[in-house]
Order: C-alpha cells, then structure tokens, then sequence
C-alpha cells in the first residue's frame, strides 16, 4: 500500500451471510491488511458511504478504499447503488468491484457502462476466492495509484459533505 498506510478498508454490500463470510476468510487467509466491512443491500451501502442512520458515526466507519458489490440485494440493487456512487463527485474515485454471481452480458455492459471499475463473477471454490482476494488486493492497493481520499485519507474532514437524497 505503498506506505500510505498499513489497513486498507474494503466495504461490501453483499445480502448473502455465506458470501460475505467466505469472502471474509478469504481475506484472512490472504495475509493482506485489510479491514472489511460488510453492508445488506444498496440503501446500507449509500447510508455507509454518505454516513446516515446506522453509519452517522464517521470515525467507526472508515472511508473505504475499494467497494466489492453484488448485484442482486434487497431494497436497492447494486446496479441502482453504483449509479448513485459513480455520479456523486465525493464518492465516484473509489473502485468499485462487481463481485456477483452474474453472468448476464447485460450486466457486464451495464455496470461498466455506470462506471464499475471491474467484473468479476463469485469463483465457486474457497481456494479459488483466495485467489481472486489476493489479486484483488495486491492490484489496487499496490499497484496502481490511487488518489489519497481513496485509501482512507481525509475522509469525514470534507468541508462540504453533500449525501443522496
């Protein structure tokens, strides 16, 4: 993480407790520094990200550098989450990761169409999700540059925080 800092905060929105799991020890087992915090469906993802309700706290819920979204969740898809991020200016710069079980064309197009910065669809072993949580780690927090609001810095010290309506 290119001595920015040593824990890296991934958000998940994922309405499934065995994914989020599994993806939780694989994180574990990647070695990684990295924090994950998990969110039910896109109104908790939005309510995290704009620090409403549950999420008002600032300094509980760090700003997360990378947001692994799933696509089919209760109350507001993931489709309908990542429009809402991707077109608000304080939130469009983190990396957003469709991680789903999806294999729908429409989908793919749609979600890169609405900014995602990757597809991936869920790997059906545990060795296999390692895999794809080392990879995902290693490449957006080490090797590409991120901005510094990105992986953690400044957030909740914005002098204008806007939320959605």
């Amino acid at each position: 993480m290119k001595g920015r800092q040593t824990t890296v905060t991934i958000l998940m929105a994922d309405d499934d407790e065995d994914d989020s799991l599994l993806v939780r020890e694989a994180l574990a087992e990647s070695q990684l520094s990295i924090e994950l915090h998990i969110v039910r469906n896109g109104e908790e993802l939005i309510d995290y990200l704009c620090h409403r309700g549950l999420y008002a706290d600032m300094s509980s819920k760090p700003r997360p550098g990378l947001i692994l979204l799933d696509l089919n969740m209760p109350k507001k898809d993931g489709v309908e989450a990542l429009k809402e991020i991707k077109s608000h200016p304080e939130l469009r710069q983190i990396p957003v990761v469709v991680l789903t079980t999806s294999r729908a064309e429409e989908d793919i197009y749609n979600t890169y169409k609405l900014g995602a910065n990757s597809f991936i669809i869920k790997p059906v072993t545990f060795d296999s999700l390692v895999e794809v949580m080392k990879t995902i780690g290693k490449y957006w927090f080490e090797i590409v540059e991120l901005p510094l609001e990105a992986v953690g810095g400044n957030y909740g010290q914005q002098t204008n925080q806007s939320s959605f309506s």
